[in-house]
């Protein structure tokens, strides 16, 4: 979670200070270093009991496989646990068949390079969802503040630009900053089937990730 301050300096402008009013966006990339992968499994029977402990079971074994992988149970965190009543329709009649379980677990893997072993691991162990995998860096923290300080570097800019299309002088220092927004690139999609009977380990490319702040600011011109 992060904090979008707003930031005034002291002078309060009078009503015929003139205004311009500008964003300002900032991107930095970065190679990625962790993964946060989303996966479980999904069970279904007419028994809910039933349903529960099969899923239950699945879920064990995957912990299992991980934590012997290497994988602290600390970054193995349950995010989702679900259970819904089946239904198929026919002739517009509504027909129960069961009830379906849903576990999903958030896996954070410190080491990127082993992502496609963690991966197939879990799938061999039972997992029938992996709805995600997201690329991050330790050091996150950093890279945020470095695309608020282009944003802000960047609204500048533009306030420069229009004031010397106008012909006028502008002060630079901002008399308001708002951070709007903060980004970091979306999880990567992928089915559990696309490589659950693979003899290879899943390749995963990570590629690059960034990082992207905007602002709006305001400054004087006279």
């Amino acid at each position: 979670m992060y904090y979008y301050p707003t930031y005034r300096n002291n002078y309060v402008p009078n009503k015929r200070m003139n205004v311009v009013r500008v964003t300002g966006e900032g991107i930095v990339t970065v190679q990625p270093n962790m993964a946060k992968v989303t996966l479980g499994a999904s069970t279904e029977a007419m028994d809910v009991t039933q349903a529960q402990n099969n899923n239950s079971i699945i879920i064990a074994r995957i912990k299992e496989a991980l934590k012997k992988l290497g994988v602290p149970e600390q970054q193995i965190q349950t995010v989702d646990y679900s259970i819904f009543p089946q239904y198929d329709y026919k002739d517009g009649e509504q027909i129960f068949r069961g009830y379906k379980v849903q576990h999903l677990l958030l896996v954070t893997i410190e080491h990127i390079e082993n992502t496609g072993i963690v991966i197939d691991t879990a799938v061999s162990n039972g997992a029938n969802i992996v709805s995600g995998i997201q690329f991050t860096a330790r050091d996150a923290d950093q890279f945020v503040q470095q695309a608020l300080s282009l944003a802000v570097v960047n609204s500048l800019q533009k306030a420069e630009a229009i004031a010397g299309t106008l012909g006028v002088k502008l002060i630079k220092t901002p008399i308001q900053v708002i951070e709007n927004t903060h980004q970091q690139g979306a999880p990567i999609p992928f089915q559990a089937t696309a490589f659950a009977k693979s003899e290879a380990a899943t390749p995963i490319q990570p590629g690059t990730i960034e990082f992207k702040s905007t602002i709006s600011a305001e400054y004087i011109y006279s």
